[in-house]
């Protein structure tokens, strides 16, 4: 299975906010997922993103790949 480390979309019409999930590439974008390891409010001033640092080593030892916003956002 390929996994991967992405943002899946919540909040309502306008005013998004994301989870930071670990799921199967093959999914969509807001379909299941393995693990939730953080959120990311881009809505806000200034931007919180809140993530679980050891999990995110986690999945990247065991070959999960980061979407390109993830890896910007958990410099």
């Amino acid at each position: 299975m390929a996994t991967v480390v992405r943002l899946t979309r919540m909040g309502r019409k306008k005013r998004p906010f994301y989870r930071i999930v670990v799921t199967d590439s093959r999914k969509r974008r807001d379909s299941g997922w393995i693990e939730s390891i953080g959120y990311y409010n881009p809505m806000v001033e200034p931007e919180v993103i809140k993530f679980d640092a050891n999990r995110l080593a986690y999945w990247k030892s065991v070959g999960a790949k980061l979407s390109d916003r993830v890896a910007q956002i958990t410099k």
